[in-house]
């Protein structure tokens, strides 16, 4: 089924592309979500006339993602996790706990969009990616330190 993208959408496409999608997730989750519609010859005349509104609020969007990336680059963040005697963490520091971590600094950021390889057995310094927006990327330092320090 063919669909006119109506928002970026993570794996699928972004705004405003025809894209072809199973029809089972146009019709139970695209179209009820209002991010996508049906690419007929009369939905493509009402996504003309909704491009230009839509396309300004997603340049808003982008540089509200933008100014929340240099604050994040900006800002310090450090965790602190239990250790063992010989310096090995119980556990590991995973997507959930840094995003705990940035919800008590102030920035809201879903676990999905943090970014790592894999989670953090290791004491030290990290650089981890954020995705804020599909076309925005934040690089944080993260610090992991032992909570007896």
């Amino acid at each position: 089924m063919k669909v006119i993208l109506r928002s970026d959408i993570t794996n699928v496409g972004r705004q405003g592309e025809i894209k072809d999608v199973s029809a089972g997730f146009a019709r139970n989750y695209l179209v009820p979500q209002n991010l996508a519609m049906e690419a007929t010859p009369q939905n493509m005349k009402i996504w003309e006339r909704e491009r230009v509104k839509l396309e300004k609020q997603r340049e808003e969007i982008i540089d509200k993602a933008k100014e929340v990336a240099s604050k994040m680059e900006a800002a310090e963040f450090g965790i602190k996790v239990k250790v063992g005697d010989n310096g090995k963490v119980f556990g590991s520091v995973t997507n959930s706990n840094i995003s705990k971590l940035f919800e008590e600094q102030g920035f809201e950021v879903s676990k999905r969009d943090i970014l790592l390889s894999d989670s953090l057995k290791e004491l030290g310094n990290y650089e981890i990616s954020v995705r804020l927006h599909p076309e925005v990327v934040a690089k944080i330092k993260l610090s992991v330190t032992s909570e007896k320090e």
